[in-house]
């Protein structure tokens, strides 16, 4: 969760869902994948291409990241700050193996507890904390760190709080505001960083992975409003639950991330048909996406996915098809997973959307933009489909 998240109202799309015989491969002129790519709407996270490397950082490389712990005057620490970098670290790895090696995250603990000024329940988390109490937060844990450490080495900033702060109870994400003075130490401007809450136990350490994502400009997947707060995604990506069966960021944000190539995405974008092998996005390598633009903010996006890596207790594979909306704010509804089986029954621990995945035989159809996505064949580690636009 990002601080400063916008509100607008989402139009979903009304798919038809039916099975289907495999159809004959008509194909059309490859298009480069530029052609789909889609500018960012919102002027904030969102889907789009057009991130604002200024305000988020570039998703690419290694990002030094200074850990600190904090106690309080109300909360003082509890156990070594060995064993909270136990809880995170792994996020490490993850990152890396999510980002086919492309991001990774250095996690340098300050191996000290940082006293706060004041109390924990003086600093307002709960979900309506404003931006400027939360700054006010980060601005006093750099202040008593500066004293022990060197903030110019760091792209951005952990800061973690004892299990005794129960006041802070939730884990948002501080993007700097340029056109302010902001948090300065030393000649180093502090641009980004995770404040982490006592959710942290609940989610587990991919909450950084979560809350890292969006320092790149990713948007929040999961509702923000309403009973069904995973109505969107399900479990099917980072952004929307964190701790959801089949949690890899899709394969539309690897692309917007520059974690695929041009050359791995199938575009479609405008009337024509093409067949298109896909390689399950858990593993790297072949075509990743195809995808089918119908407006200058929305298209269709196929994927191909499997029990495997960090998806392996997925509750459905093969080919998710999802649409996104690049103009739709963060938690309203950027991405919609298509369901491909809405009558399954879910086993435990799914929902009904962890079970969208299309099998062969079956067919996606939206009469609104006349986008069919076939589903032909599918192989261990792939699926091949047909994608059409009228």
């Amino acid at each position: 969760m990002r601080i400063r998240p916008l509100a607008a109202a989402l139009a979903a799309a009304l798919p038809l869902i039916a099975a289907t015989p495999a159809l004959a491969a008509r194909s059309t002129t490859s298009a480069p994948a530029s052609d789909c790519a889609l500018p960012g709407r919102t002027g904030w996270t969102d889907e789009g291409h057009s991130t604002d490397r200024t305000q988020f950082q570039r998703p690419l490389g290694t990002k030094h990241v200074l850990m600190l712990f904090v106690d309080f005057p109300d909360a003082p620490a509890a156990g070594s700050p060995d064993d909270y970098y136990r809880e995170l670290g792994p996020a490490q790895e993850w990152m890396k193996q999510d980002s086919y090696g492309r991001v990774r995250l250095d996690i340098d603990p300050l191996k000290r507890w940082i006293r706060m000024p004041q109390t924990s329940a003086s600093y307002g988390f709960q979900r309506g904390i404003t931006f400027e109490q939360h700054e006010s937060y980060v601005r006093q844990a750099v202040q008593a760190a500066t004293p022990y450490t060197d903030f110019s080495k760091y792209d951005m900033l952990y800061v973690v709080p004892t299990r005794t702060a129960s006041a802070i109870g939730f884990s948002p994400t501080y993007l700097y505001d340029p056109t302010t003075a902001g948090i300065t130490v030393n000649g180093t401007r502090i641009k980004w960083a995770v404040t982490f809450g006592q959710d942290m136990y609940h989610w587990g350490y991919k909450v950084a992975d979560h809350e890292t994502s969006h320092t790149f400009g990713l948007p929040d997947l999961y509702a923000f409003n309403g009973a069904d707060v995973h109505r969107y995604v399900g479990g099917w990506d980072l952004m929307g639950d964190i701790a959801g069966p089949a949690p890899q960021h899709t394969g539309w944000e690897r692309w917007k991330l520059g974690w695929i190539d041009d050359g791995q995405v199938a575009c479609l974008p405008a009337a024509g048909s093409r067949t298109v092998r896909l390689r399950a996005v858990e593993r790297p390598g072949g075509t990743k996406i195809a995808v089918v633009r119908t407006s200058d903010s929305t298209a269709y996006v196929a994927e191909s996915r499997r029990a495997v890596g960090a998806d392996a207790r997925a509750c459905s594979t093969g080919v998710l098809v999802y649409r996104v909306d690049t103009s739709t704010q963060t938690g309203n509804g950027p991405v919609q997973v298509v369901n491909g089986n809405p009558g399954a029954t879910p086993p435990s621990g799914c929902t009904a959307l962890d079970m969208a995945a299309f099998q062969p035989g079956r067919s996606f159809t939206d009469p609104a933009t006349g986008v069919k996505i076939d589903v032909l064949r599918r192989g261990p580690l792939s699926d091949t489909i047909q994608v059409t636009e009228q």
